[in-house]
């Protein structure tokens, strides 16, 4: 089965977004913003759905796509986001305000190393969904997986990070270096003992980890 064909036909089924989600996705690709691929944002609306937290960090606002996202399909559900570039932060806060959902999502602007005493002042989290600076995913989880209730969920999103860490010859030095630290804390989360993890192959890699 020919992966990219396989990914074509699911991506067909998808039903189509809002005028301005779609919007944005023309957003995105034209000033090389990455956001969610659609199988994966596609999978991660449906574990949320079944989910249902009433409360959402994400670390990684980007232009505020996948937190618009979960914001339409869980229209109860507070959404908490971080994102440190200020130009983006700009760009997220005038799509939320057009989508008018400035009550549900609460946007920290900072870096997600730096802000955890403000994500504190909002007590814990649900679930959490990580898709931010991929060097330092396993500070993203020690750092704010402390906040997540007892029955929550951590979503970390490009695992996978193209299908690179599972080819044996990477040419560029910094792209060889990334690899190495997604596989490392891809190997820390499968083994970590106080949440049972999975890593699903579609989009860029999506791990869903549940606490134990």
């Amino acid at each position: 089965m020919e992966t990219e064909k396989l990914h074509s036909y699911i991506e067909e089924l998808i039903l189509n977004r809002s005028e301005l989600l779609e919007e944005m996705e023309q957003y995105a690709r034209a000033h090389h913003v990455p956001i969610m691929e659609l199988s994966g944002i596609e999978t991660i609306l449906q574990i949320l759905r079944i989910a249902q937290p009433k409360k959402i960090l994400e670390v990684g606002t980007a232009i505020g796509y996948s937190a618009l996202r979960m914001a339409t399909v869980l229209p109860e559900t507070n959404i908490v986001t971080i994102e440190r570039d200020s130009e983006r932060y700009t760009v997220a806060e005038k799509f939320i305000k057009r989508a008018n959902k400035e009550h549900q999502i609460s946007i920290i602007k900072g870096d997600a190393l730096e802000v955890e005493s403000l994500v504190e002042e909002f007590g814990s989290f649900d679930a959490i969904f990580i898709d931010a600076a991929k060097g330092q995913y396993k500070k993203f989880f020690e750092i704010y997986s402390k906040y997540l209730g007892d029955k929550g969920i951590i979503i970390t999103d490009n695992v996978l990070f193209k299908g690179l860490v599972y080819e044996d010859t990477i040419e560029s030095k910094r792209v060889r270096s990334m690899v190495t630290k997604i596989k490392d804390f891809n190997k820390w989360l499968m083994e970590h003992a106080e949440y049972d993890s999975i890593i699903i192959p579609v989009g860029d890699g999506v791990a869903i980890s549940k606490k134990r």
